[in-house]
């Protein structure tokens, strides 16, 4: 019999805090990225973990706080074009180089960040 478990079960959310801490430390290094945020990371940094913690199968407390992610309206304020969604990846997949976890787990993940950035490009 087959079991079938979340990303979220798979990884844990400690795991799924470290690969967002991750993520945000290569943000950090990619000035195109960082220009998209006006203050400090702390506070997306957190909110990509609740979401990110959601959307794997895990508490719904992202939409409890902010309501449906609505991703494509959140992100239309920014120019998003073939290259940002690149560097966005890039730091992703560095972040998920970083977090021990099976390879079917990480190429689930894999496809759901090119399916995800790809839908957010409007340039």
């Amino acid at each position: 019999m087959y079991e079938f478990q979340t990303i979220y079960e798979s990884l844990g959310e400690a795991k799924i805090k470290a690969l967002v801490h991750h993520f945000y430390q290569k943000v950090a290094e990619k000035p195109e990225l960082l220009a998209l945020y006006p203050d400090e990371l702390e506070p997306a940094e957190e909110r990509l973990f609740l979401f990110l913690q959601q959307v794997f199968g895990g508490p719904q407390t992202y939409s409890e706080q902010r309501g449906h992610p609505m991703l494509r309206k959140r992100h239309f304020q920014w120019k998003i074009d073939g290259n940002l969604r690149n560097s966005w990846l890039n730091c992703m997949f560095a972040a998920m180089d970083k977090v021990e976890m099976d390879q079917n787990t990480k190429e689930a993940m894999m496809k759901y960040f090119v399916q995800v950035a790809n839908h957010m490009v409007n340039q």
